[in-house]
This record gives structure tokens, sequence and C-alpha cells, in this order.
């Protein structure tokens, strides 16, 4: 006990306002910005109001359970989430008839293939080594098309918009470690008094659990909860280790697997479709902004839990109080929120000279937007990365030989 109570007790007053205010920044930023996909699936697959609740509950939980355990292992930052692409696929079953304990069983199955990946251990060792300088790019073409929404949402919205960007900017001259927390407040208490909250969003109660017994359809397991997996594993897993990597730590592919694996099977009856490492929002808890000491930010995990844990038991009210942001700011506290990460991987990933070709295709690729096959940007960009990388090693190789 004394391993985790040690660093707690060493961290002080300003420390944990930084990992608190951090923690707060990836809560809201994670869970307005796609909330509503996460309805999208629910619907698609035909769950009721109460099952719908109970998924986004199942989800927060999940999240926060997760998180703990991992970032108490292995003293590192690491942080769980849904799987956004995952309910991108979820949504568009509408058309292939999928119903809701069918979809169930499916995305226990995807738990099952996740924690299967975990068994071959190659897989692991070919993550670990992927170039830091490689896994800045693909962060920094991920984090610029999020930066990038900010411009247009002050153009969109305004007088909520530029405000942010103003005391944002100024705070990160003055004091820096308030500047995202001052913008999330801030951007709150303007759309509470501008009038674009919905009107029925401050109701709160707690959130029942609805338990689903799965119903095994092989054809929905085979079409849904493989692909699910596939998905989830490059284009959230994949990301999630290089936001690691990138920030300077080594990440427990293993382990992480194994723990979003069961976590997934676990909360799957509830409604979660698939509990997997963060990417975007872990960038916003894994650098110095979080904490100056690396060795300390694994402590984020105890408010991002608890944050967590609270929008889960009251997920019901937490989906219309959240949900009824304004799109503009949502996409401006986010792209604000992600400056700093976005900043230091743009720096990491021309760190090293003879990598700097392979990184910046990594960067171009994964800012481009594309989806191939359903698998989105970051993870080809990571491919071409990659591949660069490979034939520069054997080009150099041939070199020193000959």
């Amino acid at each position: 006990m004394s391993d985790i109570t040690e660093p707690m007790r060493g961290t002080s007053a300003k420390g944990w306002f930084s990992l608190t205010s951090s923690a707060l920044t990836a809560v809201v930023v994670g869970f307005t910005s796609t909330i509503l996909l996460i309805m999208e699936a629910a619907d698609a697959v035909g769950a009721s109001a109460a099952e719908k609740a109970s998924w986004a509950a199942a989800l927060c939980i999940g999240q926060a359970v997760t998180t703990l355990i991992l970032s108490r292992r292995y003293k590192i930052p690491i942080i769980t989430a849904w799987s956004t692409p995952g309910a991108a696929l979820i949504a568009t079953s509408a058309g292939a008839g999928i119903d809701y304990r069918s979809a169930i069983a499916a995305f226990i199955a995807a738990g099952v293939l996740m924690c299967v990946t975990a068994l071959f251990k190659p897989v692991a060792r070919l993550i670990e080594r992927i170039p830091a300088s490689i896994a800045a790019g693909m962060l920094a073409g991920v984090l610029l098309r999020y930066t990038m929404g900010v411009p247009g949402a002050a153009i969109e919205l305004p007088y909520l918009v530029l405000p942010l960007v103003v005391i944002f900017f100024a705070l990160r001259v003055w004091q820096p470690l308030f500047a995202v927390p001052v913008v999330v407040a801030v951007g709150i208490v303007l759309a509470a008094f501008s009038g674009t909250f919905g009107q029925d969003c401050c109701s709160l109660s707690i959130t029942q659990p609805v338990w689903t017994t799965p119903a095994i359809n092989w054809p929905v397991i085979v079409g849904l909860g493989l692909p699910l997996y596939l998905v989830t594993m490059a284009s959230q897993n994949l990301p999630g280790f290089a936001v690691l990597k990138a920030s300077g730590y080594q990440p427990p592919v293993t382990g992480s697997l194994w723990v979003t694996g069961l976590g997934s099977i676990a909360f799957a009856p509830f409604g979660a479709h698939q509990v997997n490492l963060a990417a975007i929002t872990a960038s916003i808890v894994t650098g110095p902004e979080a904490h100056p000491d690396p060795a300390k930010r694994w402590l984020v995990a105890w408010p991002y839990a608890i944050l967590y844990l609270l929008v889960g038991f009251a997920a019901a009210s937490f989906v219309d109080i959240l949900g009824s942001l304004p799109k503009p700011l949502i996409i401006a506290i986010a792209g604000l929120a992600l400056f700093a990460p976005l900043l230091g991987s743009a720096t990491a990933m021309f760190k090293e000279k003879n990598e700097i070709e392979a990184a910046l295709a990594t960067f171009l690729v994964s800012a481009s937007g594309i989806t191939i096959y359903g698998v989105g940007a970051p993870f080809w960009g990571l491919v071409a990365g990659l591949v660069l990388y490979g034939a520069r090693y054997l080009q150099s190789m041939r070199t020193s030989n000959g």
C-alpha cells in the first residue's frame, strides 16, 4: 500500500490541481464529443431508453475501473475510453436488422478477441518497437484535425468561442496551468448565460444499469463482432499505445489488452460496446500540463476514475446536460485543450534526423482523415511511416555492409 500512498503524499496541492483539471478536461472533451454517436449506435440496434442510459453508464464505469487498474499497476497514465470508430460501425448497422441482444453477444466476442490478441507476444513486441518519432507523427496528425476546428468554430459562434481563444492564449503566457480548466469553465458558463443549453438539460437522476442476456447469433458475431474488434484495435488501441510512447512511456501492451478485453466482456451485458486505450483524451493527461513530474502523472487516474464514475451513475442526465453544449463550443474546447499536446508531438516527430521523412509521412496521412476498409487515417498513417522507416533501415544496412 505504501507504493501507492507515497506518491500521493509527495504531490502538492498545485500538482493535484493540475492533475484534476487535466482529468476534468479529458472527461468533458471525451464525453461530449462523441456521446451523441453512442446514442445513434444504441438506436441502430433497437435499444430502449433505459438500455441507452445503461449503455452510457456501463462505458463510463468501465473506463473508470480499467483506468484505475492499469495506471495503479504500471504507474503510467494509462487512461481508457470507449471505441468511437466502433460506435460509428454499430451506428451504420441499422439497415442490417441487428437486434440489441445479438449486438451484446457481438460486443462480448470483440472483447474475447482482444484477450486472444494479448496471448500473442510477438504482437506486443512489434507494438512496443514502434519508433517514438513515428508515434509522435501519428499523434500530431490526429490532433491537427481537432485544433484546426477552432477557427471554424470561432466563425460559426464568435460570441462564445472568441473569448475562449483570447483567455486561453493569455493564460498560456501568464499561467499555463490554468489555461484549459478556465476555458472549460468559462465555456460552460457562457453557454448557460447565452441560453444555448437545452431547456430540460439540468435534471439529475441516478442511472440504473440494465442487464441484457446476450443472444448468440453467429452471422452477427462475424459481421459485427469481428469488425468491431479490428476497428478498435487499429483505430483506438494502436494510437493509444503511440500516445504513451510519444509522451516518453513504454506502454505495457499485453497487460493493457488483457485489462481492456476483460473489462469489455464484463460490462458488455450492460451495453458497453468496447473499452479500449484512449488516444485523443490520453494526450491531455500524459504531458507536462497534467504534472511536471512524469513519474507522478499516473495519479491522474484517480480524479479521472472518480469523475467518470459520477458521470456514469448520472449518465442519463449528463447525456442531456453535456450533449446540450453547442457543437462549435465543444469543438473549440477540444481544439484548445489539445494545442499543447500538438505542440509537443510536432516537436518530437522531428527530433531524430534520420526518421524525419517517415515521421512526416505518418503525420500527413494521419491528418488526411481517409478511411480505407472502415479503418481510419491514424492506422494508415502508422503503416505509411513504418514502411518508409523500414525502407530507410534496409538501405542503411546495405550501405554499411557494402
